[in-house]
């Protein structure tokens, strides 16, 4: 559900905005506050077991990242922010981020080495608006998860299948590899992920 301020808000307003100890969700998109649907017990199992195997090989490597709860990633020099479904940020630089201690929001590729997102009805948010400008920010890794085919055919093909995409940064844009039925998941910040499309796309049965 779209909000609509009297005006277009900057990020800073927004976070000004921002209701204390809500249970709702709001992103900004090009300063237009947009309340976040409550995810499907689908989405959020999806989720879930994505964000168990990221844990599982950044612990693995002795890497210095987590995955908080919510945290914003905000595009620089735009008047957005955005809820991933899930960021693994890098620890180690952590420091560098001015609006990290009060805001809890990152701008810095280096902080953020990979972003997920599980598509819902709001698919075109997560094939072109969050791309552009998870691209834009050169985020050198984007994991799309459309277990339940919503995206456009263009993406998962005619007839529509469930389909994981890995978006490679290379010579600052995204190369989509998509992954399908019994495919291992190539993941250039996890090479030795253990993980296929399918399996993805069972977390739901």
């Amino acid at each position: 559900m779209t909000i609509t301020p009297s005006k277009l808000l900057t990020f800073e307003e927004f976070i000004d905005w921002l209701p204390q100890n809500s249970a709702k969700r709001y992103e900004l998109h090009d300063g237009i506050i947009v309340e976040m649907a409550q995810p499907t017990g689908k989405h959020e199992k999806v989720t879930g077991l994505l964000a168990g195997e990221v844990c599982i090989e950044y612990k693995r490597l002795k890497l210095p990242y987590f995955i908080p709860k919510t945290a914003l990633v905000k595009p620089p020099n735009k008047s957005s922010g955005y809820l991933p479904d899930i960021v693994l940020i890098n620890d180690a630089n952590l420091d560098n981020e001015p609006l990290w201690e009060k805001e809890s929001t990152v701008i810095h590729s280096v902080s953020i080495p990979l972003i997920v997102e599980v598509v819902s009805t709001n698919w075109e948010d997560d094939y072109y608006t969050k791309f552009g400008n998870y691209q834009a920010m050169k985020i050198p890794e984007y994991w799309i998860a459309d277990y339940a085919a919503l995206g456009g055919r263009k993406f998962i093909a005619n007839p529509k299948q469930p389909t994981f995409f890995v978006c490679e940064l290379i010579d600052d844009e995204y190369q989509m590899t998509a992954f399908r039925g019994d495919e291992r998941i190539i993941s250039p910040t996890f090479p030795k992920l253990n993980l296929t499309a399918q399996q993805v796309f069972d977390a739901i049965v």
